[in-house]
């Protein structure tokens, strides 16, 4: 790839041979490449490295491919995504597609194909690096700011205006902010904001994602008590809306 220097592609394969074969050939193209063995390190690191391009096995130890596509999803639907798999039955691919993969590839496949579906992907892709926000917002929601009822989201800053005027956002909350805005008036559990927010780890209770909730209605609720934006929905979890 000689127009697209330096793009970043994850690996997210537990077979080591075959994940170092594709660093090899993929570095090979121009391109920075990280692998990550598991599903949970390979969410922790799309967070902290952002990628421009996924590579990712269905059968992980740990967390599976499509609970970790599941979970980039709810946060970014513009990133692409190929599925690398031994599972390439019809159903399987159906499947994938579904959770809102962009390219499936099945396992033995070929070095050359692999690396076209790579270059077609990476130059098919137009979208923004500025933030993680859902391709379906409004216009107003992709930008670097937020504004809803008399507060005010600037994810460039990580600062905020609301009920206690400046907020200084740690990169925990700004991570919940942007799942909840990515998905505005759709419940989610607290598993789910655990396993987005978090990665999946067992060191990690729900009780942590409903600390973080008492927080955010204490920066932008008037009454907190009474919240308007983000409210509880019995047994499920939490919904994030306004007009």
């Amino acid at each position: 790839m000689k127009d697209l220097p330096q793009k970043r592609i994850l690996i997210i394969e537990d077979d080591e041979h075959i994940a170092e074969g594709l660093k090899l050939n993929l570095s090979l193209q121009g391109y920075e490449v990280s692998i990550a063995g598991e599903g949970t390190s390979g969410l922790r690191l799309w967070k902290e490295w952002n990628p421009h391009l996924i590579v990712l096995d269905i059968m992980l130890p740990g967390l599976d491919g499509l609970s970790v596509l599941r979970h980039i999803r709810m946060e970014d639907e513009k990133l692409p995504v190929l599925i690398l798999s031994a599972k390439g039955g019809h159903d399987d691919k159906v499947k994938g597609f579904s959770y809102g993969v962009d390219d499936y590839l099945a396992k033995p496949f070929n070095l050359e194909e692999f690396l076209m579906r790579i270059e077609r992907l990476m130059k098919r892709s137009s979208w923004s690096r500025s933030g993680t926000v859902n391709e379906g917002l409004e216009a107003q929601e992709l930008k670097d700011t937020y504004v809803f009822g008399s507060n005010t989201i600037d994810f460039g800053t990580m600062t905020a205006h609301g009920a206690q005027g400046l907020i200084r956002l740690t990169d925990q909350e700004v991570r919940l902010l942007k799942v909840f805005i990515a998905n505005r008036g759709k419940p989610l559990s607290r598993k789910v904001l655990l396993e987005v927010g978090w990665g999946y780890s067992g060191e990690t209770t729900t009780r942590t994602v409903d600390n973080f909730i008492v927080r955010l209605r204490k920066y932008f609720e008037n009454d907190p008590e009474n919240p308007v934006y983000f409210k509880s929905i019995r047994s499920i979890g939490y919904v994030f809306d306004h007009p």
